[in-house]
């Protein structure tokens, strides 16, 4: 295996930002006189804005105002800076953890910055972050997952995805890299294993212990970085 990189997505994965997001989205529709329920945002986990807006129109037949685009993330920001936590166990992980990795999120540059700000991740990626903004498609696409292994010089059979979402995941198969699904987000259900392995996930793990284990496993670390 030729230099290992590791790609890790931000929103449920570094951070557990997605219930956030899901009450961003439901307070800014109905601000706009219609109803959704998390539940409907939900589905959406791992895409774009964009993408999401017109998901939510596919499954409710409720569609968003182009003018107000801007009060998702206004509103999300607010969330954020007051309320944004990092998954457990995540931070530990990272101040163990040696050799190249990358952040490649469907989120804005600037929701993926203040995200890794509030949380004290940051430092842990320096410059190496990458949003589906810099690629023509997102997720579940390939793009961000190629465009983030080619700028730091990997090889797509040499990196490894940690991704919470079916689009996620599908998106590092595509790519031709191991997929491992993380289900420790607190926005995880029951069955959310079953469906990232149904995605194409070559493993789902419930915390960043069962993470570095399978890593460690496939060959992506040289041993699993003990945790305290």
């Amino acid at each position: 295996m030729k230099r290992p990189l590791i790609i890790f997505d931000c929103d449920g994965v570094l951070v557990d930002s997605e219930p956030l997001a899901a009450i961003a989205y439901e307070r800014v529709y109905r601000k706009h006189g219609m109803t959704i329920t998390t539940d409907i945002v939900g589905q959406c986990i791992g895409m774009k804005q964009a993408d999401i807006i017109v998901r939510i129109a596919e499954l409710t037949g409720h569609a968003f105002p182009e003018h107000a685009t801007d009060d998702i993330w206004l509103e999300t920001r607010e969330l954020i800076a007051e309320e944004l936590e990092p998954t457990r166990g995540i931070l530990p992980f990272l101040r163990a953890l040696e050799g190249a990795r990358c952040v490649a999120s469907s989120s804005s540059m600037e929701r993926i910055a203040l995200s890794l700000d509030v949380t004290g991740i940051a430092d842990f990626f320096s410059e190496n972050v990458f949003s589906t903004s810099m690629v023509k498609r997102g997720k579940p696409a390939p793009d961000i997952f190629l465009f983030a292994a080619e700028k730091l010089g990997a090889e797509p059979a040499s990196s490894v995805v940690i991704e919470d979402s079916p689009f996620g995941i599908q998106g590092a198969v595509a790519a031709g890299m191991t997929a491992i699904g993380f289900t420790g987000g607190s926005h995880s259900f029951p069955g959310h294993a079953e469906k990232l392995k149904a995605a194409g996930a070559h493993a789902a793990c419930a915390s960043w212990t069962e993470v570095e284990e399978e890593l460690a496993a496939r060959g992506f670390i040289a041993q699993a970085p003990a945790q305290s």
